[in-house]
């Protein structure tokens, strides 16, 4: 299996595998009974990421109070990450679930800590935020939950570490609405009749193949005929039939149709094993009333391309789909899809043909009925599928498939999507050494801004504010056009912000020849790069790194509040501090870590005006989007001074939000440039040899409409670091703020 880390990579683990314990429930957390085998605890021997440069062991008195612990060592500065995992294959009552261990670390570049997943549920932590690195001492963590026992399917669990390093663990513990597992009797697992359907679980049986222009566009009318009736027919949504499965039951005789008259008539075929439902007595009617977005069905009722009857059985299903639930999809509280019961595939390193297809098919389909932002894509949506079958087919490893897939992704120009996880086949697509410095476009020039680490001579060879104009005999204007297609990003802008890290300072060699500009004089240096995965990004990316998330400044007339280190337990205590001063500078060039709409918003807000509406989808009428009513933060009237916010492409999603948040106040004004334009709660999508990926769920506007995806939050005047600015240490942005509050 491929490694797929940091924040996502634990939505892939193998579900059901080497399962920790059978009933009675034991979780072996104090790591005493031991797998004679493995010489490791039963249950806990089981790992994944890179596992030829790290070593699992047992410590028998190396936990705190001289118990086992179970330990995870790098073996040298290229390890990616590792972790245990450990599989509780029941489901349980409850609504909390709660894991408590205890950790240590030696020397950690990147994070360690515990994690905890529910599959069957969004429920996912893996203390990243927590940012545990280098060495600390024994202490006790604890990861909370929401447990939805309506859908969990089982607990998973175990540490990791990222990076280079070791840690320590011991003692853990699982407990569902504060009693431990063990105490519990778990719930007697249902299965759906599609669950039981495991004709294709190890195959399609689906050769590679060059596909003619024909099989290409019986290829797209089975994806879209295919699409529809997993979203539409009431059997499909009860969980009596196995989509995947139906598809590899059909394609090989679609693949192989002469004409669309024959492939309409293959596809008929299989809609009529199916089953039509029952003709429908209580469907609602359909109520146009703040619909913003109809449902597109692509080709599947052209008469020109479709069999009349087909059409006619297609229209029947359309007009009696009863569907108030489905097995394939659900709406979350927030209103973004959720698209259940989708199997990973995690065993396929490198899907079959027909595997292939399955992952193009069901990301499209998904695009197709429940992506918000689908009118902002830029292309006809319709047309990006004849385009990607010959792309997926001709796929004959696993980094073809990968980047066949990360094209797939982009194509939706979304901040949120892409591939997460680090798969190594990308890691080595892209490359896995690096230079040890930061490099941004500014003013449209990759400028050299910081060192990410101090090692290797970088700071004789590269001056910050140095002009980087070619890499490795490749100019940067031409490498731009290169990777353009698989950056995923929502606008050029944050394209830019992402491609010196993912593409153009990477390299299968550790060595770099870069042509410079430096005061205006060209030259070319030579710099020796480093594993990815031992940069320091932390150090850069962190611009206020051991620094409380607020202080005074400006002779202590401006109160200063950095998001990402902001808590909304310190509130109190900035209203004192800055309750004599003359304004407050909001810097959002980071991620919040806390939700700050209904807390710090009101805080500084006057008047009763709405910040937000937002448009999301429906399983009832699949491609439809509702305009939903707009949301405000109650004002408190408690700052009467002047707010300006800092935005640019680091800011994006809840940071998006939160400004949009703060705009609805008179008092508040907006500077910087261009945000991320990735606005709304995620949605995740798995797809074959255990792809992870994510969506802009929910659709977010302006109460006057528009939109924030793509373009990015309203911006009243731009500011931008220049690179005379970077040269000389300056925040040109910040120092912006400050002159605009204080009236200078």
């Amino acid at each position: 299996m491929r490694n797929r880390n940091l924040l996502f990579f634990l939505f892939i683990i193998i579900l059901g595998v080497n399962d920790c314990f059978a009933q009675p429930v034991v979780l072996n957390g104090d790591f005493k009974k031991i797998n004679p085998a493995t010489k490791l605890p039963d249950g806990w021997d089981n790992f994944m990421g890179d596992r030829q440069n790290y070593v699992f062991s047992l410590e028998s008195n190396g936990g705190q109070n001289s118990v086992p612990a179970l330990t995870i060592a790098s073996k040298n500065s290229d390890a990616n990450f590792g972790a245990y995992y450990c599989v509780i294959p029941y489901a349980f009552k409850g609504h909390e679930i709660k894991l408590i261990g205890y950790l240590k670390t030696q020397n950690v570049t990147g994070f360690a800590g515990f994690w905890l997943r529910i599959d069957g549920t969004a429920s996912f932590n893996n203390m990243q935020d927590q940012n545990i690195r280098g060495t600390t001492d024994w202490k006790e963590y604890t990861i909370t939950l929401p447990y939805d026992d309506k859908n969990a399917v089982n607990i998973n669990t175990g540490a990791l570490i990222s990076g280079s390093g070791k840690i320590w663990f011991d003692d853990v513990r699982v407990f569902i609405d504060g009693k431990p597992v063990e105490a519990l009797k778990p719930k007697t697992p249902e299965l759906f009749p599609a669950q039981k359907d495991l004709a294709f679980s190890k195959g399609a049986g689906i050769a590679d193949f060059e596909p003619t222009d024909q099989q290409v566009k019986n290829l797209a009318l089975l994806c879209q005929v295919w699409g529809f009736i997993k979203y539409h027919l009431p059997k499909v949504a009860a969980g009596d039939i196995n989509m995947d499965a139906e598809l590899f039951r059909v394609m090989p005789a679609a693949i192989n149709a002469a004409d669309y008259a024959g492939a309409s008539a293959v596809i008929e075929k299989w809609v009529d094993k199916l089953g039509a439902p029952e003709k429908c007595g209580g469907c609602k009617p359909f109520n146009e009333k703040d619909v913003v977005e109809k449902p597109d069905y692509g080709e599947i009722f052209d008469r020109s391309v479709v069999s009349a009857s087909l059409a006619d059985k297609l229209t029947y299903i359309l007009n009696n789909h009863d569907n108030g639930k489905s097995y394939y999809i659900s709406m979350e509280g927030a209103g973004n899809p959720n698209f259940t019961h989708e199997e990973p595939y995690k065993n396929m390193d490198y899907p079959d043909a027909g595997y292939r297809l399955l992952a193009l098919f069901r990301y499209w389909n998904m695009i197709q009925y429940f992506y918000p932002y689908k009118h902002l894509i830029g292309e006809d949506w319709n047309g990006v599928l004849p385009r990607m079958i010959p792309r997926f087919l001709a796929a004959r490893n696993p980094t073809d498939y990968d980047v066949a897939a990360m094209m797939l992704i982009c194509d939706i120009h979304d901040t949120h999507a892409n591939i997460w996880g680090n798969p190594e086949s990308l890691n080595q697509f892209r490359g896995k050494y690096a230079p040890p410095f930061q490099a941004k476009f500014i003013e449209n020039k990759l400028v050299v801004t910081a060192y990410y680490n101090d090692t290797l001579g970088v700071k004789d060879n590269l001056k910050i504010g140095d002009i980087i104009t070619g890499i490795n005999g490749a100019g940067v204007d031409e490498l731009i056009k290169k990777y353009l297609a698989l950056t995923a990003a929502s606008n050029y802008e944050t394209q830019l912000r992402d491609m010196p890290r993912n593409y153009l300072l990477r390299s299968k060699n550790d060595d770099f020849s870069l042509d410079i500009i430096r005061n205006g004089k060209a030259m070319q240096v030579k710099q020796q790069g480093i594993a990815f995965t031992r940069l320091d990004l932390k150090r850069v990316y962190d611009a206020h790194a051991g620094e409380p998330g607020f202080h005074l400044m400006s002779d202590n007339q401006i109160g200063y509040v950095y998001p990402a280190r902001y808590h909304n337990k310190d509130l109190p205590e900035i209203k004192k501090l800055f309750k004599d001063t003359k304004g407050i500078i909001i810097d959002m060039r980071c991620y919040p870590s806390e939700f700050m709409p209904f807390t710090f918003v009101p805080y500084i807000k006057t008047g009763n005006a709405k910040f937000a509406k937002f448009t999301d989808g429906s399983v009832y009428y699949p491609g439809t989007f509702r305009l939903t009513d707009g949301i405000y933060a109650k004002p408190e009237n408690d700052y009467k001074g002047k707010v300006v916010v800092i935005v640019n492409e680091e800011s994006q999603s809840a940071a998006e939000y939160t400004t949009m948040a703060f705009q609805s106040s008179p008092n508040v004004t907006v500077i910087g440039s261009t945000t991320a334009g990735a606005d709304g709660n995620v949605s995740t999508i798995v797809l074959p040899g255990g792809i992870s990926t994510l969506i802009s769920g929910i659709g977010v506007l302006y109460p006057d409409g528009t939109e924030t995806q793509r373009r990015g939050v309203k911006i009243d005047e731009i500011v931008k670091p220049t690179i005379a600015g970077i040269q000389a240490g300056k925040d040109e942005p910040l120092e912006r703020a400050e002159a605009i509050i204080l009236g200078k």
